[in-house]
């Protein structure tokens, strides 16, 4: 069973990037596992799951996507899959050092020189895609450094605000965090992403 990856009026460059996020990364869907990068190395990864992208604007007007994700990293690229509820591919994100590109279904591309670059491109908004390389290890990168930082019992972040975004990561399993909720305030209005794993 598969969430719908619903076109939203206004949103349509929500449903473009969805990746973010980034990725990003969350809420019940069936999406296949993602194919290892070719070449991939000891430190590959990949996560699989369900996200949801809520945007509530001053004056009380919330608009909201939701889809499946598939995430396959290597520690040098990545490849960020956005499905629909049949599983196929809406949007897909592939970055490496300098580079980032945005192909949707209709093969339409973006390109900018990082993630983030691209995800503003497309939404006029940024969105934090390169802190999720790392949010989804359970891992803070250096820069920019991370503040108002909380742990477990096991010394792994569960809340931190890093990059102008407020992180609460949980349910971790040996991989990372298997739920990632991500807030931003900006001018008018306030974004929430939230990633859900169903599988490593």
């Amino acid at each position: 069973m598969a969430l719908a990856l619903r076109r939203l009026p206004g949103m349509a460059a929500w449903l473009r990037l969805a990746f973010l996020a980034l990725l990003a990364t969350a809420l019940a869907a069936c999406t296949t596992t993602p194919k290892p990068i070719e070449g991939a190395s000891a430190d590959a990864f990949s996560r699989i799951g369900r996200f949801a992208i809520t945007v509530n604007e001053e004056g009380g007007k919330q608009n909201a996507v939701q889809g499946g994700f598939s995430w396959s990293d290597d520690g040098q690229r990545y490849v960020l899959d956005l499905t629909n509820p049949l599983g196929s591919t809406e949007a897909r994100v592939q970055g490496r050092p300098g580079a980032a590109t945005l192909t949707k279904a209709d093969g339409t591309r973006l390109e900018a020189d990082n993630p983030d670059a691209l995800a503003e491109e497309a939404l006029g908004s940024s969105m934090p895609v390169s802190g999720l390389r790392d949010w989804l290890r359970g891992k803070l990168p250096a820069d920019p450094e991370a503040s108002d930082i909380t742990r477990d019992d096991r010394g792994r972040p569960t809340a931190f605000e890093q990059g102008g975004w407020r992180a609460n990561l949980s349910r971790y399993d040996n991989l990372g965090p298997q739920m990632l909720v991500l807030q931003r305030q900006e001018p008018g209005r306030r974004i929430m992403v939230r990633l859900v794993v169903n599988q490593p």
